[in-house]
Order: structure tokens, then sequence, then C-alpha cells
């Protein structure tokens, strides 16, 4: 469910605007998008992990 350390690592690569970019929004935006892409595919096979709903 979670983003693995090189995923989050290509993504920010591939967003940053400078070296060493992680606060700029379109970087934050790619990181919230992955995790949700991830959580919505993870609901589906799921449907009654509320825990998760609700988590982190």
């Amino acid at each position: 469910m979670s983003i693995t350390p090189e995923r989050k690592s290509a993504l920010i690569l591939e967003y940053a605007t400078k070296p060493n970019d992680t606060g700029s929004p379109e970087v934050q935006v790619a990181i919230l998008s992955e995790r949700i892409s991830n959580l919505t595919g993870h609901f589906k096979t799921h449907g009654k992990d509320n825990h998760s709903r609700r988590g982190s």
C-alpha cells in the first residue's frame, strides 16, 4: 500500500524543479497521487478494509 523508497525517489527525480527538491507542489502532488492510486487499487480488492481507509 505504501510507496517504496525507490518509487518515491523516482517521482522526486521526475517532478523536481531543481536539485534536491522535495517540497515543491509538483513533487508533493506526484507523491500524493501515487499514494491515492495505490490505495484505490487496494480498496477495489479489499472492500472491507475499513482500518486502512481511516489510517494515515
